[in-house]
């Protein structure tokens, strides 16, 4: 579900703007976009409350990423209507017009897979990331469990 559409609390607008602001601390130049998916009745039918789905589009291609955009999806547990959720997973995707070239999922060796994958020092910083995302949802949680 697009980010911008899920936001429903003050909390949860902090943990989007925090998510945006890891990725833009490495990668500056990438704009953000809280709305990737479409707005019609096919996307509408692969609804998935329990993400939240962002992307990043770099100016031309990124060569040690390998692909123009970047594709983030938040898996969520089951949440309030004012509250962010626990965060149970990442999926990255690199992106080009022709579709996907990798994909790196934060579950087993959280390896990128694909037919195009970034360069090893780019790898590092998709997964360092994932696990500042991680912390973030985390503190989130704390945060509201504090009286």
């Amino acid at each position: 579900m697009n980010a911008g559409e899920t936001v429903c609390s003050v909390e949860q607008a902090r943990v989007i703007a925090s998510a945006v602001t890891l990725v833009r601390r490495h990668f500056p130049a990438a704009k953000e976009n809280l709305r990737p998916w479409r707005d019609d009745a096919l996307t509408r039918q692969w609804s998935e409350p329990e993400s939240i789905d962002l992307s990043f589009h770099f100016p031309g291609w990124s060569p040690r990423l390998q692909c123009r955009s970047l594709l983030m999806q938040l898996r969520l547990s089951r949440r309030e209507a004012d509250q962010p959720g626990h965060l149970l997973g990442v999926l990255m995707r690199g992106m080009t017009y022709d579709g996907e070239r990798w994909r790196l999922a934060t579950v087993g060796d959280w390896q990128p897979a694909g037919s195009h994958l970034p360069q090893p020092d780019q790898v590092q910083c998709l997964r360092q990331i994932c696990q500042d995302l991680f912390v973030l949802f985390s503190a989130g949680a704390s945060d509201e469990a504090a009286p």
